[in-house]
């Protein structure tokens, strides 16, 4: 049976929204790829009796716990107070890890106080990882035949203590070689449900084989996300476990997934303009020139983009756009605008979007309403479209719903 390692994360602060908790989702990371199976994530206050009672449940369900913060010097540092508890056992001053405490400050120039020796009080029974970057050490602590790791919550600290001891001592632990790999396929232009339905027979089929699992992820406009991972003796086994998954997900979804992994719609789409050396004009109504923002934090995007004409008012479009008299939310404003951009701004390809964000209805079309122009040789092609959400939600909605249109029509030159 594999090894299994669940994290506690201490820190009032986190509770309290005033710093995220990067430091789970790293070790997360680290313990899949060392295929040690994680199931639960846990955050608590810098309360004793509350930090003695996740640690507790926590052993109740996992073989090890890596619990990170709570190690400084100061009073609501208890950290080391609950493991203590958790053990049993009492808690006594290192004077190795004193000494090197002393030094430290010694060797920058500043004085000590007195409270930096909390960080030398070590559990009897348990063993000290060394610092190397900071002066609080970290712990490993034997609860009967489990274990508790405590480390910094420095994340410098943290990463470089996990790497040394942490990791190294839970795989001899385990006793097993094994790698946990995972893949994220991006998609556009299917609720989950619908995906759901459609992978169904390979759903059931991975839930009797048991690896590679799938599970969906709603992302708003950065996709909706499908996430496959594999555990396997080796990391070249687990990627063909994904490989084999992926081309069953691509070949039934095809045009759906835009991107794997890190890939955004929008560094999608540059990297299809830059590959057929076309350059892109947008004109924004309803998105104010979120579009542009998408695309402009993508380094390198000058290559392609051309740039962007913000045309909120009415008076704009006709001045600037040439957009004719009439409905300006509606498919031909679209596509003037498509035309206008990509002439104004010398582009090859002009990209524009017109709708109703809300919170009212305009020119008698209903919140949601989006009408995307396509200026690409030729032709203009366009697309109409309902989206949910509130203002903000629909406004991300367009962007990505645009850049999928532009992608689509790129792929099939």
């Amino acid at each position: 049976m594999a090894l299994r390692c669940d994290v506690v994360a201490v820190g009032t602060e986190l509770l309290l929204g005033q710093i995220t908790d990067t430091n789970s989702a790293y070790i997360g990371e680290q313990l899949a790829l060392s295929g040690i199976d994680s199931l639960r994530q846990v955050k608590v206050g810098d309360n004793l009796a509350r930090i003695v009672d996740e640690l507790r449940l926590a052993l109740s369900r996992a073989d090890a716990v890596i619990v990170c913060g709570g190690l400084g010097p100061t009073h609501d540092d208890i950290t080391r107070e609950a493991i203590a508890e958790v053990m049993g056992a009492e808690l006594v001053l290192d004077d190795e890890v004193a000494d090197r405490i002393r030094e430290m400050f010694a060797s920058r120039g500043r004085r000590m106080s007195e409270n930096n020796l909390r960080q030398a009080m070590v559990p009897v029974g348990a063993t000290v990882i060394p610092q190397t970057r900071g002066t609080a050490p970290g712990l490993i602590c034997p609860v009967g035949d489990k274990v508790v790791y405590a480390t910094p919550g420095v994340p410098h600290e943290l990463y470089e203590m996990l790497e040394r001891a942490v990791l190294p001592d839970l795989r001899q632990r385990s006793g097993e070689s094994a790698v946990i790999v995972s893949r994220v396929l991006r998609t556009w232009g299917e609720s989950e449900s619908g995906l759901n339905e459609r992978l169904a027979p390979l759903i059931e089929r991975l839930d009797r084989s048991g690896t590679p699992t799938l599970a969906f992820l709603a992302s708003g406009w950065e996709g909706l996300k499908i996430r496959l991972t594999a555990k396997a003796p080796t990391a070249a086994e687990a990627g063909a476990l994904l490989a084999g998954a992926e081309a069953e997900i691509r070949a039934e979804l095809g045009l759906l997934v835009f991107g794997t992994d890190d890939d955004t719609m929008e560094s999608v789409v540059l990297q299809l303009l830059r590959e057929r050396q076309l350059s892109l004009g947008l004109a924004e109504s309803v998105t104010g020139g979120l579009v542009a923002a998408r695309l402009t934090a993508v380094p390198g995007a000058s290559d392609v983009l051309r740039g962007s004409v913000v045309s909120y008012a009415t008076e704009v479009k006709a001045s600037v756009l040439g957009v004719p008299p009439g409905p300006v939310v509606s498919v031909d404003a679209a596509v003037a605008m498509a035309e206008g951009a990509r002439r104004v701004l010398g582009a090859d390809i002009g990209l524009a979007l017109t709708g109703v964000a809300g919170p009212t209805e305009q020119e008698g079309q209903p919140v949601g309403t989006l009408h995307v122009g396509l200026a690409l040789g030729e032709a203009v092609e366009t697309a109409s479209l309902r989206l949910p959400g509130q203002r903000e939600q629909m406004r991300q909605f367009s962007v990505i719903s645009s850049l999928d249109l532009l992608r689509r029509r790129l792929l099939a030159l």
